[in-house]
């Protein structure tokens, strides 16, 4: 092969070469790059295949130029170490995928600056839009009202109210349903841990848990003991049972996700606790190792699958920039998961282990 041979053969393909052997149109194969979902898949298909066969990469900065938005859909969560952020990535990564989408994680570390930081950086790289599990206080959901860039946003296990899409687990039925089990199973003193006194989520956890108290007769100051952490993590359960060891350990444990549940069972049993013996724990999410955990954990399950794919859809729609869209906010419902950790073994129709 002679060397202009050479030359020629590492030209790269251009977007008419990617038509070409398509079969299709050039406005074919950029709506194939730039709206997946205005091409049907049999033709989408075809032009994927070329792309791959020619090794054809978009321009993405000319895109930027020209005012387009990307395919890149840009997911902001709270703690990428998380499991049920993980498992619900997942989920919207398979709802994407489908329509020629990709999902960039990022992490806001539950701070308000770095989400501001990254929802701007996103803007500047025109996602077609974001996926956001906000770091935003109970109360402060108007700061997301001037979004940078008019940038298509989706709450994500956040009820951002009718001014804004959203997609969330009723989180005060979720408290309810795991403090009601547990006064069920005769516990009259149960402590809530809880994660950073800010996230939303969690407050509203904590508030189904008064709740299920009062309905109960009791008086919540006295028959529930609430415990803010730092965090949200495994470390962090742990040193909720440092504060519970200089007061008063209870009988009952209700904790705000899995991850402090299982801090939590280790903080117990390294202190000389039985689980459930002497202590009952309930986590939150039904993460899959929960019911692989050391003592198979009881658990409020979050619809994580239902979760991600919800949010992706809602994401697509609002970005289609279609004028009849309207805001919705969908609020999915909890289950409650009997398992070992609070002294009794689940029914049949209980368990998933089966």
């Amino acid at each position: 092969m002679s060397t202009n041979d050479n030359l020629h053969a590492r030209t790269p393909a251009g977007i008419r070469d990617v038509a070409a052997l398509a079969e299709v149109s050039t406005g074919t194969v950029s709506n194939t790059i730039n709206h997946p979902e205005r091409v049907h898949p049999r033709t989408r298909r075809a032009v994927e295949r070329a792309i791959a066969e020619l090794g054809f990469v978009p321009n993405q900065q000319a895109r930027v130029l020209t005012g387009a938005s990307s395919n890149v859909i840009g997911l902001v969560v709270l703690d990428v170490e998380s499991p049920f952020y993980m498992e619900a990535a997942h989920a919207i990564e398979r709802a994407v995928r489908e329509s020629g989408h990709v999902v960039m994680l990022c992490n806001s570390e539950g701070e308000l600056t770095r989400e501001a930081s990254l929802l701007t950086m996103l803007a500047a790289q025109r996602v077609r839009g974001v996926l956001l599990a906000p770091a935003s206080t109970y109360d402060d959901t108007d700061r997301y009202t001037d979004i940078p860039g008019d940038l298509p946003m989706v709450f994500l296990d956040f009820d951002g109210g009718p001014g804004h899409c959203s997609i969330s687990v009723d989180n005060v039925a979720g408290g309810r349903l795991a403090v009601q089990h547990l006064l069920d199973l005769g516990h009259s003193q149960i402590a809530f841990v809880g994660g950073p006194a800010g996230l939303r989520q969690f407050a509203q956890r904590a508030r189904g848990a008064r709740e299920a108290i009062t309905e109960a007769g009791l008086d919540p100051e006295t028959a529930l003991l609430e415990v803010a952490v730092s965090g949200i993590g495994i470390q962090d359960g742990r040193r909720a049972v440092e504060l519970l060891l200089e007061s008063h350990v209870p009988d009952a444990i209700f904790c705000g996700n899995d991850m402090l549940a299982f801090g939590v069972y280790r903080g117990l049993v390294d202190a000389g606790y039985r689980v459930p013996e002497d202590v009952a724990i309930v986590g939150y999410d039904d993460i899959d190792f929960a019911k692989d955990w050391v003592v198979p954990l009881t658990s409020v399950r979050q619809p994580i699958d239902e979760l991600g794919t919800g949010a992706a859809q809602l994401l697509l729609e609002h970005s289609s920039r279609d004028e009849s869209h309207v805001h919705r906010q969908v609020v999915l419902p909890p289950e409650l998961v009997v398992r070992r950790s609070t002294g009794r073994r689940a029914d049949p129709l209980e368990s998933d282990d089966l």
